[in-house]
């Protein structure tokens, strides 16, 4: 056996895909990636029993480099479909990766709804800021004032807080990390995995190859350690004025409450519906 064969990651990996994949050298999301196979591996989750939902860009590609379940869906709609897969197959842990365009343009319906719902699925958003496999348009998430193809001139739109989003719609449980705290990552998205109801992780990226380039904010290094000095967790940023935390990027748990899922509230309707229903026959 191979020293790359006797690696975890091995073992969750569709070995027939082209490797390397189909992502610009440097970028993020394959960390994510990594961190998704870790939290699983350390959950010890048996592979028939994982399902990953992606939509169209970036992110879309994911899971067709890993060995579960997998569905490849329409642009803005994981987690309509990520949501009729769970009521069809409850045992399965469904979980949706989107882009930060995929989930909150398009999809941005969904996701409010997903979360109002608590349903029991959790979302992993990429948010590197842009559009990076259409062109580098500008997304919900890129900053006011960055250039994008479809902003020459400075974004002038205020981008959305992808977790503070999430709490407001009523998920159970939101969580941040970014790809360079890798470690940290697999933590989170392993808890949101285990929450009952609808768990959220923003994973924070960058895009060297279009909102890097068009900004000249550098390399995949240098925007890899934009992410690491411009972070902090959430008990230093609670030391923080509200001036200076709104210039970080607040990494940790922003919410963990209990919340019964829907899919536990759906199956007390049918109880009391076969109840109802037996005591008219009687």
């Amino acid at each position: 056996m191979s020293r790359l064969e006797q690696h975890s990651a091995y073992n969750y990996l569709r070995h027939t895909k082209k490797f390397p994949n189909v992502w610009c050298a440097g970028c993020g999301i394959g960390i994510v990636m990594g961190a998704l196979i870790r939290a699983i591996d350390h959950l010890e989750l048996d592979q028939n029993d994982v399902a990953l939902v992606s939509g169209i860009g970036c992110t879309g590609r994911m899971p067709v480099y890993m060995d579960f379940n997998t569905m490849h869906t329409t642009h803005g709609r994981a987690l309509a479909f990520a949501t009729g897969l769970k009521l069809a197959q409850p045992r399965l842990k469904v979980i949706v990766i989107m882009g930060d365009g995929d989930a909150l343009a398009i999809g941005g319906n969904h996701f409010l709804h997903a979360a109002r719902r608590n349903m029991d699925l959790t979302a992993i958003v990429v948010n590197n800021a842009i559009y990076g496999m259409t062109g580098g348009q500008y997304s919900p998430t890129t900053p006011i004032d960055l250039r994008a193809t479809t902003a020459p001139y400075g974004n002038v739109e205020p981008p959305i807080p992808v977790g503070e989003l999430a709490i407001a719609a009523g998920a159970a449980f939101v969580a941040r990390g970014t790809v360079y705290h890798a470690v940290e990552l697999d933590r989170l998205i392993a808890q949101a995995i285990q929450k009952e109801g609808f768990s959220l992780v923003e994973a924070v990226s960058y895009c060297h190859t279009t909102l890097g380039r068009i900004n000249k904010l550098g390399t995949a290094g240098d925007m890899m350690n934009t992410i690491k000095n411009n972070s902090v967790t959430l008990s230093a940023a609670e030391k923080m004025s509200e001036e200076d935390r709104q210039a970080k990027i607040v990494r940790g748990v922003l919410r963990d409450v209990e919340r019964p899922g829907y899919l536990r509230l759906y199956d007390q309707v049918i109880e009391r519906a076969i109840a109802q229903e037996a005591s008219h026959a009687g």
